[in-house]
């Protein structure tokens, strides 16, 4: 049985699953939901996601996984992209909580409004408030990336890739990295990994 995805391809979120299977020479099938137009909301797909949202990676037939960071967990056990250490694991799912918690809602929110909404006017206070929150979350990124390689262990792993997603196309939110010379130089590593793959084709 083939993996299948559920995605929407400019998804941050889908697209960290999209780069860790591409780095470990997984196949898959790959289903489009356009959730611009509401295709995440019909009774078929709520019936795979009661929750509505992709990804969501179905292992076998009626056995699905929602939750991009839940799918990296399931997919990089037994892999270097998850460490067997106990602490070094810990600190993976720190920052996987940090992603899902300080990072994602403040920096791919105004990144979605802009860009696929195109409605900045509209969510002028909204915006500022995330930009606010979002520096917050790459100054503490920065802090790390300024020492050190990768967020843990000094090697690449399910924590760089879900903090990658959505932080190397911060531009589309009005985000700068100018400030952030850690966290561009760290991009930089990432793309040069073996088997990488861009958000879009």
């Amino acid at each position: 049985m083939m993996y299948k995805l559920y995605d929407y391809r400019p998804s941050g979120n889908g697209y960290k699953v999209r780069l860790l299977m591409s780095h470990l020479g997984i196949p898959y099938d790959y289903v489009e939901k356009n959730i611009i137009r509401g295709e995440t909301r019909t009774p078929e797909f709520l019936a795979i996601n009661p929750n509505g949202r992709v990804p969501v990676l179905e292992l076998e037939p009626g056995v699905c996984l929602p939750e991009s960071n839940a799918i990296l967990i399931y997919l990089s056990e037994g892999t270097a992209f998850l460490p067997a250490d106990r602490l070094e694991r810990a600190l993976v799912m720190q920052w996987l909580f940090f992603e899902q918690y300080s990072h994602e809602p403040n920096i791919a929110t105004p990144r979605f409004i802009l860009t696929y909404l195109q409605k900045g006017d509209e969510y002028r206070d909204v915006l500022e408030k995330k930009r606010e929150l979002g520096y917050a979350a790459l100054g503490v990124m920065e802090k790390r990336l300024a020492e050190h390689p990768f967020l843990v262990g000094d090697r690449y792993t399910i924590a760089d890739i879900a903090l990658y997603a959505y932080t190397h196309v911060a531009d589309e939110g009005g985000f700068s990295l100018e400030a952030y010379p850690g966290i561009r130089a760290w991009i930089d590593r990432i793309q040069a990994q073996p088997n990488y793959v861009a958000i879009l084709p």
